[in-house]
């Protein structure tokens, strides 16, 4: 469904309109609590904020865990599927949250793609067919102070050898 409504929307906005406007009207999205306040328009760089708010607010009074997670949760993923086309198919792999300090406030996170990391997916894969690539960004609140540190491990394949992989696995003995 979603890819249908972005296919639509591309005759209308800009990658990065849907990117951002996608996202915040998303009803999945939406109830992480999460806004995505800036995306640049080659897609290389997000920033979202979590505001605290009554919908976050965890029993002490701090935004809940899960809020935090899940707002981070989706954004690498679709980030790098945007950037790097129909050739590739990317999934999360793995994700990890080490809490620091409770979030008292509104926190933030950027996701950063430089064009050394594209580089290096797209020769990595070219080379193994598939590549994971390890992002670690951190939670932040307005003075840069760490709440969360976060690891994504982001699995990037080559569209024909994934399919040709699969088949493999299907046409195995258990």
């Amino acid at each position: 469904m979603y890819r249908t409504i972005t296919k639509i929307a591309k005759r209308f906005f800009t990658d990065a309109q849907i990117y951002k406007y996608g996202f915040n009207w998303s009803p999945m999205y939406r109830r992480s609590t999460g806004r995505l306040v800036t995306v640049s328009e080659d897609l290389m760089y997000v920033k979202i904020k979590i505001p605290l708010s009554i919908k976050n607010r965890n029993y002490v009074g701090t935004i809940f865990g899960g809020s935090l997670f899940s707002a981070t949760d989706p954004i690498y993923m679709i980030q790098l599927m945007n950037i790097l086309g129909e050739n590739y198919v990317v999934w999360d792999k793995n994700a990890s949250i080490n809490f620091k300090r409770p979030a008292k406030e509104t926190v933030f996170t950027e996701f950063i793609f430089s064009e050394e990391d594209i580089h290096l997916i797209k020769n990595k894969v070219l080379e193994n067919g598939e590549f994971n690539l390890v992002k670690t960004p951190n939670i932040v609140d307005k003075n840069g102070v760490i709440i969360a540190e976060l690891s994504k491990t982001i699995y990037v394949a080559d569209k024909l050898f994934y399919k040709e992989k699969r088949k493999q696995k299907e046409n195995s003995p258990s």
